[in-house]
């Protein structure tokens, strides 16, 4: 598959990261020299530093036999004139990113106008993660996900408590042919193997055949999953926490929104009529508590500094707060939220680069995706011919530890599969990843050479 990706920022980087490694010849445009020779060094793939908006270099690249091309500059302009030229020029499918709020509430219109195939924006994605999170519990619709005869449930520790402490092949013992393929452990999740434990106050997901997870979710469902949830702070105005803001007062809370910038709090109190908008900075606690901290059922730090983020998500967790979630950027950060209690926390990068591949991989690749708290992916691939995964035993792949076949359909049959399982032709795989794994689920499924 031949893809173009303008933009070398951290979304556009990612995203080749990812492809590079598959069955895709990778092409990035960009004007900045340095970063394109950067990644010519650690991946192979073509570079051109050259406008992507010109016709000439969108010519350059024989933008006829291009399968996908990818605009992510930091311009919203920019990216949808660039998809928008590319599709004109013969491009088969276009994306551009569009960040900016006056446009997502027009993109239909965009999208039919400038004939672009698909949009992505990080801030309203994570926005729709945080809002799944918040306003209705689960993240799986009504606490279990079907597919053909393989089913999967999410339930806490606390309903099956003689889970906790035990190992995965102890785990099997008590639910024979029943896999955990994750496990949510303060606001990080975790894909279990071998000798790794359930702890008290995990969330776990486990997966098997339909009838047994369904007699799993009838002994583990929580009555009243649905939040009630009333008073939300979130600090920082910038697009995710507009999006935010705005969806959780539509569901009817009440949401306090604290920014630093007073021109951009004008603007916020001008687009967001039913949200009170706070002239502050996030990071005075005195400050907070006088705005009633203790009272908030959620509290959500967005704000555009990693740092800011996970420390004032540590103290509204100290507060008492039952919901606090972190936006984090920076993958250097993650093994920090362990261990501090925090309930979600989401990449923006992460999720848009997801966003990105499901839909380049498309149907051909990958019959379904369904993302988990905004840090992990099920998705499911039928096993063809090609792929070099076809007649070995799970245990001579060498599996990355982000990774977990989490079920196979064979036929009518379900399989959990062990490291003597054999992947055969045709065979429908579930695959549960990390989205920080992503690039290496495309390096598994490449074709044999």
């Amino acid at each position: 598959m031949n893809v173009v990706i303008v933009g070398a920022g951290k979304l556009g980087c990612r995203v080749a990261e990812a492809l590079v490694v598959g069955d895709h010849a990778i092409t990035v445009i960009d004007r900045n020299d340095k970063i394109l020779r950067k990644l010519s060094q650690q991946f192979e793939l073509m570079t051109i530093n050259d406008d992507g908006r010109k016709i000439s270099t969108l010519e350059s690249v024989n933008i006829k036999n291009i399968d996908y091309l990818l605009a992510c500059t930091e311009n919203d302009e920019s990216n949808i004139v660039i998809a928008s030229f590319a599709k004109k020029l013969g491009c088969r499918r276009v994306i551009a990113r569009v960040r900016e709020p006056e446009h997502m509430n027009q993109f239909t219109f965009i999208k039919n106008a400038m004939d672009i195939d698909h949009i992505v924006n990080p801030d309203m994605s994570i926005t729709v993660e945080i809002y799944k999170y918040l306003a209705e519990k689960y993240t799986l619709s009504n606490g279990i996900f079907t597919s053909g005869g393989f089913a999967m449930t999410e339930f806490p520790t606390r309903r099956f408590p003689s889970l906790a402490g035990l190992t995965m092949p102890e785990v099997n013992e008590v639910l024979p042919n029943i896999l955990i393929a994750a496990l949510s452990r303060n606001g990080k999740i975790i894909v279990p193997h071998g000798e790794d434990k359930i702890c008290n106050g995990d969330f776990i997901y486990a997966v098997g055949s339909r009838e047994q997870i369904q007699d799993l979710h009838r002994q583990t469902r929580e009555e009243g999953k649905y939040t009630n949830i009333h008073k939300v702070m979130i600090i920082g105005g910038g697009k995710t926490g507009y999006y935010l803001a705005e969806k959780l007062s539509d569901f009817g809370a009440t949401v306090k929104l604290v920014e630093k910038d007073i021109e951009r709090c004008r603007y916020l109190s001008t687009h967001l009529g039913k949200v009170m908008v706070l002239h502050a900075d996030g990071t005075d606690i005195d400050l907070l508590e006088e705005e009633n901290l203790n009272e908030m059922d959620a509290f959500v730090t967005a704000t555009g500094y990693d740092e800011e983020n996970l420390l004032l998500s540590l103290s509204a967790k100290q507060h008492g707060i039952d919901d606090v979630i972190a936006k984090v950027s920076h993958e250097n950060y993650m093994g920090l939220v362990e261990k501090m209690g925090v309930d979600m926390v989401l990449n923006p990068l992460d999720i848009s680069a997801s966003n990105i591949l499901r839909y380049i991989q498309g149907s051909k690749r990958v019959l379904s995706s369904f993302l988990i708290q905004g840090q992990a992916q099920i998705m499911e691939v039928v096993a063809n011919s090609k792929m070099h995964i076809i007649g070995k035993p799970l245990k001579e792949l060498e599996l990355p530890k982000e990774i977990l076949f989490a079920a196979i359909k064979r036929g009518d049959k379900i399989i959990i599969p062990n490291g003597e399982t054999t992947i055969k032709l045709n065979d429908r795989l579930t695959i549960f990843t990390l989205l920080s794994g992503l690039s290496k689920v495309e390096k598994l499924m490449k074709t044999k050479n």
